[in-house]
C-alpha cells in the first residue's frame, strides 16, 4: 500500500519499516506483512499517507551531478530537490548514477516502478556511451552471449560501435548499448571489462519512452491515454488513469528582455533606459505633457519644394489631332 501511494519503492518501504518509521493506527510496525483495512490510519514519520491517486508517469532529463534519491547521507544534491513545484509525490523507475545523464522515468505508483525495473519484465533500455580505449565491433558482438564481471552475470547486450577517433592517448569512441536488465552500473562495468573507460553515459530511452528533445532538468508528464496503451498490463485496472490530457504542464518560459517590435511600458521604480540622441524615450509621456516633435539635426535632408508650373489659356490639343494652323488663324501659344 505504501508503494502504491508513491511513498517509496517496495524495497525502500521495507527499510522504512525496519527503521521503525511506519505506524498503523499509532502502533509502530515491525514487518510489512500487515493487512490494512478501510479506515485505518497509516503514517510515515508521523505524516498520514493519503489514498493513492491513479497512476501517473513523468519523463525527466536528469543532468549529471545529481543523486537519484530523495535524501543523500553525504549531502549531495538530489533529483527530487531539483524538480519544479506542483508535482505529486514521485519515485524513480530505476536509477541513474551521479555521473550519468538522460531519461529518468518518475511515477507516483511504486508497484508500476517495481514492474518496470524487474529484469523479468524485459523492458529495453538504450544508452549512448562515450569511452576511451580501443575495441572492435567483433569484440563488442561477444556481449550478445552475456558476460560475467567480478562474479556478476549480465545477460545479452547489443553494442554498436558508432564512431572512433584516434587521439594521442588512445581512441575516443561512441558506442550505442541496448540491454534489458538494467543492473547497477551495468553499462560501465561491462565496457570496462573490455578495457574501455566510460567518461560519459546518456540514457536515450526506457521502453517505449524516449528522451527526445527534453533539455537537461526538464520534466514532461506522459498523457493518460499513452499510459493505458503502453502500460496497462503493469497497472491494476482500478488504478488506470482516465482522460486524455496530462494533469500537469511545465510553466511557460518567459524570454529575457522585450520582444522585437514590442512597446516597453514604464514600471514604477524602474528607470528608463537611455536612448539615442534625439530619440524619444520609451514608455508613456508624463501626465499633462505633450509629446515632443522629432528634431532634425543640421544637414539632414529635408523635402524639396515642388516646382510651380505656369498654366496658359490656350486649349490643349487632343491626342491624335492633326498639326497645323488652328481655326480662325489662331497661333500656338
Amino acid at each position: 500500500m505504501l508503494a502504491r501511494a508513491g511513498v517509496a519503492s517496495r524495497r525502500e518501504v521495507e527499510r522504512l519499516i525496519e527503521a521503525g518509521r511506519v505506524a498503523l493506527n499509532g502502533q509502530v510496525l515491525t514487518t510489512p506483512a500487515v493487512k490494512v483495512e478501510a479506515g485505518d490510519i497509516l503514517t510515515v514519520d508521523g505524516e498520514v499517507v493519503t489514498e493513492a491517486e491513479p497512476a501517473r508517469l513523468f519523463r525527466y532529463h536528469k543532468p549529471i551531478d545529481l543523486v537519484t534519491s530523495h535524501k543523500d547521507p553525504q549531502g549531495r544534491p538530489t533529483v527530487f530537490e531539483h524538480l519544479p513545484p506542483g508535482l505529486p509525490r514521485l519515485i524513480s523507475v530505476g536509477r541513474l548514477d551521479i555521473n550519468s545523464e538522460g531519461l529518468l522515468l518518475l511515477t507516483n505508483d511504486g508497484g508500476l516502478a517495481r514492474a518496470l525495473e524487474m529484469p523479468t519484465t524485459g523492458i529495453v533500455r538504450r544508452y549512448r556511451a562515450r569511452a576511451r580505449g580501443r575495441v572492435t565491433q567483433e569484440r563488442l558482438d561477444t556481449l550478445k552471449k552475456g558476460i560475467t564481471v567480478e562474479g556478476v552475470h549480465y545477460g545479452a547486450i547489443e553494442a554498436t560501435l558508432d564512431k572512433a577517433k584516434e587521439g594521442p592517448q588512445g581512441a575516443n569512441l561512441w558506442i550505442t548499448v541496448v540491454l534489458a536488465e538494467g543492473k547497477n552500473r551495468e553499462v560501465r562495468r561491462v565496457l570496462e571489462a573490455l578495457g574501455l573507460k566510460v567518461n560519459r553515459l546518456i540514457r536515450l530511452s526506457y521502453g517505449p519512452f524516449a528522451l527526445a528533445t527534453l533539455a537537461p532538468g526538464e520534466v514532461e508528464e506522459v498523457g493518460p491515454r499513452v499510459i493505458r496503451e503502453q502500460l496497462a498490463q503493469h497497472i491494476a485496472p482500478q488504478n488506470l488513469p482516465k482522460g486524455d490530457r496530462p494533469l500537469w504542464r511545465a510553466p511557460a518560459k518567459v524570454a529575457a528582455g522585450p520582444r522585437r517590435g514590442a512597446i516597453e511600458i514604464g514600471r514604477p521604480g524602474v528607470a528608463a533606459r537611455p536612448g539615442k540622441p534625439g530619440q524619444r524615450p520609451r514608455g508613456p509621456s508624463p501626465a499633462g505633457e505633450a509629446p515632443k516633435k522629432k528634431e532634425y539635426k543640421a544637414g539632414w535632408a529635408k523635402p524639396k519644394p515642388k516646382p510651380v508650373i505656369a498654366k496658359t489659356g490656350a486649349p490643349k490639343r487632343r491626342s491624335g489631332a492633326p498639326k497645323g494652323p488652328r481655326p480662325g488663324g489662331a497661333k500656338r501659344g
